[in-house]
């Protein structure tokens, strides 16, 4: 949401970049959007990429100014559209680690075309030391000289083995758990999608591999480069429930890419290859 705040003092509108305040901050640009020091937009694209940035740093709030000159006269606009697409701002958080994205996100903005984001992140410091707890103890038990794909693999069962979707809230709206993210599944033992999806990034970004969410219109799942290649990577669909209430682990959805998912499923696994473009 975005608010309309009048100044009248003349300010310093020189901006130093967000300095990386966690140990979640990626090094990573992608094609949808890219790492910038850069803090004074021009176009809609710097737009996405000073709130990826912004994002990523783990910084709560950061301020930024749109140009005083006409190099860019419709940028409040666009700041105010972006500001209110929550599509697009979820996209651009699927690319920052879990730990540092955003659960509610708000811009501000003034007469001397200040910008100012607030982030009230996903995930408390509790709740990540209990997680980081359970992610090492999982660490553990893997050899290190696995291949990657092997470790993949080890996280996967361990995560579909140890949690449960969460069909009450999916179903009919009774919340018990935190299964939107990863202490649901990690730490109370079940998930819904969005669960999942975090569980298994945060494994991906310990294993130093490039990763980000993928969403479509009702679900969410992780992309993976491997080997210079990207696969999708959805434990959610192979968790599936069974009639019988018994567990079932399955790798239907397991490191495949982009043509044969959609080969097997086109509906939930539509996404926008706009965004996503890694996975076209």
């Amino acid at each position: 949401m975005l608010f309309y705040v009048n100044h009248f003092l003349v300010l310093n509108k020189t901006v130093t970049p967000p300095k990386a305040t966690n140990e979640y901050v990626k090094d990573e640009s992608f094609k949808y959007v890219s790492l910038t020091d850069n803090f004074t937009p021009h176009n809609k694209q710097d737009l996405l990429n000073i709130y990826y940035t912004i994002i990523n740093s783990g910084q709560e709030k950061f301020s930024f100014y749109c140009p005083d000159d006409d190099s860019y006269p419709n940028c409040i606009d666009d700041v105010q559209l972006l500001a209110n697409n929550q599509t697009v701002l979820s996209h651009i958080n699927n690319f920052v680690h879990p730990f540092n994205g955003f659960r509610h996100i708000e811009t501000e903005y003034d007469s001397l075309k200040k910008i100012t984001v607030t982030i009230e992140k996903a995930y408390t410091e509790e709740k990540i030391k209990e997680i980081n707890e359970i992610v090492d103890k999982v660490l553990a038990d893997i050899n290190e000289n696995s291949t990657n794909q092997e470790k993949i693999k080890a996280v996967h069962d361990y995560i579909i083995n140890n949690s449960k979707y969460d069909s009450d809230r999916s179903d009919s709206r009774i919340v018990k758990y935190d299964s939107d993210t990863a202490f649901g599944n990690l730490v109370q033992g079940y998930g819904l999608c969005g669960g999942y999806t975090d569980s298994m990034a945060i494994f991906l970004e310990r294993f130093g591999l490039t990763n980000y969410k993928v969403s479509s219109e009702n679900h969410v799942w992780n992309a993976v480069l491997l080997d210079g290649k990207w696969y999708n990577l959805d434990l959610t669909w192979d968790d599936p429930i069974s009639t019988t209430g018994n567990d079932i682990l399955e790798y239907t959805f397991f490191l495949i890419d982009t043509n044969e998912l959609q080969s097997i499923e086109n509906t939930q696994h539509y996404f926008d290859t706009t965004v996503y473009q890694e996975l076209k």
